[in-house]
């Protein structure tokens, strides 16, 4: 060892200054109820005294699990991830875990490779977004000795446990919303539906929802964009404006298409809502801050991460309790925008 180079503290060193076996400091550490409260006390004191930092992750690699959760959303820009993040971290933290991130930017296959690699740690659980995945991903989640929660989503049948809200039923609340205010011919404009089934979805429950409303005589045309940018969303007003005559509102798939058409809108002198109602997905803090204000559906992203948080915390106390699903609501949140 190097001159001036601090030597780790082992639990051998732990049980030395102690006075107990190197089973017990392992016992008494992963397993404190096992020992009496006078043998952990004498063990604290020991390894607090040598400045003991046990590693737990070379423990989980012998077969327990390690204090990670591993989460794989499909991206980090997205607000929407962030703050369901964040809610999981502050749960999950206080019980002494820590997230495990990855991003798979709507790519299937690198899902899997990510789902792989997290399993490799013995993760206390991992959690994934959404209800479609590959063959390779469904396989490794299944084999996984561990909850598995999918999240933000219930259309469909989950692997294990289950927290979200439908996303057909968000789509439905703009496309009813857009019905009442008169609006007969309308757009959706979703951002890449053929690798997001989320805002496909959503696309999809507006449609249905304002057919029905209008008891089929309205117009409506569906628009796809590739991308969730500023950029995109004044693209896909364009497309909306070409294919639907005299077209009176546009749903988007998110918040920031929105806010994209809003400003192009301007631009072109094009009146919001009295030429054309603008529909946002997400409420995002700018949504209340434009000009108009946005009307928009709010989805439960911050109540999703609490939730997800939750049945982790229940399963890995009571390890024979099975998944669950749990049903969250969105809102619709009218504003000056349409």
């Amino acid at each position: 060892m190097a001159a001036g180079t601090k030597r780790r503290v082992r639990m051998s060193d732990v049980a030395q200054v102690a006075g107990v076996s190197l089973a017990t400091v392992s016992r008494a550490l992963r397993f404190p109820e096992s020992v009496s409260q006078e043998l952990r006390g004498r063990i604290e004191t020991a390894a607090q005294r040598l400045g003991y930092a046990p590693n737990r992750i070379a423990g989980s690699l012998a077969g327990a699990h390690s204090p990670l959760i591993g989460v794989i959303v499909p991206s980090l820009t997205n607000a929407f991830f962030a703050t369901t993040l964040e809610r999981m971290t502050v749960t999950l933290e206080a019980e002494g875990f820590q997230l495990l991130i990855g991003h798979h930017g709507y790519d299937l296959a690198r899902e899997a490779r990510i789902v792989s690699a997290f399993a490799g740690w013995n993760p206390a659980a991992i959690v994934v977004t959404g209800l479609d995945h590959s063959r390779e991903t469904v396989a490794a989640l299944s084999a996984a000795d561990c909850p598995v929660v999918e999240m933000w989503d219930l259309d469909g049948h989950p692997l294990d446990a289950l927290v979200g809200f439908s996303n057909t039923e968000a789509g439905r609340f703009a496309g009813r919303h857009m019905a009442r205010a008169g609006y007969d011919r309308i757009a959706v404009v979703c951002s890449t539906p053929d690798k997001d089934p989320r805002a496909a979805a959503r696309a999809r429950g507006v449609l249905e929802a304002h057919a029905e409303a209008t008891g089929g005589r309205g117009k409506a045309a569906l628009i796809s964009v590739d991308g969730r940018e500023l950029g995109c969303g004044a693209l896909g007003l364009d497309k909306a404006l070409t294919e639907v005559p005299d077209l009176r509102a546009i749903a988007f798939s998110g918040d920031m298409l929105a806010v994209g058409a809003l400003f192009e809108a301007d631009r072109r002198g094009i009146r919001v809502p009295e030429d054309l109602a603008l529909v946002g997905y997400g409420d995002l803090d700018i949504a209340s801050n434009t000009n108009p204000p946005l009307t928009t559906v709010r989805p439960p992203r911050g109540e999703i991460g609490t939730a997800v948080a939750e049945h982790i915390l229940k399963r890995l106390k009571d390890p024979d309790r099975s998944g669950e699903i749990v049903t969250l609501n969105v809102e619709m949140v009218v504003r000056d925008s349409g």
